[in-house]
């Protein structure tokens, strides 16, 4: 069973450790969130919890997303997200900010990562080129794409294409420093995604 929460990514900086060593760490606004639905394996099929986070005006949200937080009483929320095997007794409209979490702990990042738009297979999958002197005519194109007898392209083949802007997550990262009264949770290392986008953090289960 696992803890977890959502967060917003602020920026990155360096944090200090009592032993002087210097660990370039992300900082990340987690919470407070909000449960807005349990759901079951009688109801739903699965067992779930939903999380709710950021603020948002109604007129913003259409009236089914609207009507799911009205029928609860609950105040709307910008982002929802689900996650399973919570090791948290919650109900619907429970709380949870940074204070389940600990220093040291060891945390799975999970997010939508920087768009690169169209690249080739250089920038994208980390291909060689070809020479560039000497009268040669191939350069940074992609070369052959494989057997002649196969008619076609093999499904997953390392071509250009859109890179990024995927759902990416970074496993085993430490929490350095658990800040209470700022919500803020300081994560060694990077984080995907840009700045102010919105992180699901969880704990790693063994």
């Amino acid at each position: 069973m696992a803890k977890a929460i959502l967060g917003k990514k602020l920026g990155m900086t360096q944090y200090f450790k009592d032993n002087g060593d210097v660990v370039p760490v992300t900082v990340v606004e987690a919470g407070p969130c909000v449960v807005t639905q349990i759901k079951t394996t009688q109801k739903d099929g699965y067992e779930a919890v939903q999380l709710g986070f950021g603020e948002v005006k109604k007129h913003r949200l259409n009236k089914p997303k609207l009507g799911q937080f009205e029928s609860r009483n609950l105040e709307p929320k910008k982002h929802l997200r689900e996650f399973k095997n919570i090791d948290l007794e919650l109900n619907e409209g429970s709380k949870i900010a940074v204070d389940i979490f600990e220093k040291g702990e060891l945390v799975n990042v999970s997010g939508i990562s920087k768009g690169k738009g169209f690249a080739g297979n250089i920038k994208r999958w980390n291909h060689h080129r070809g020479p560039m002197t000497h009268g040669s005519h191939f350069h940074r194109a992609p070369g052959s794409i494989g057997a002649v007898d196969a008619r076609r392209v093999f499904k997953g083949f390392k071509m250009p294409g859109r890179m990024g802007h995927s759902r990416v997550t970074e496993e085993n990262l430490e929490i350095v420093k658990v800040d209470l009264e700022r919500n803020l949770l300081l994560i060694a290392g990077s984080v995907p995604g840009a700045k102010k986008s919105v992180l699901e953090i969880k704990t790693v289960k063994y």
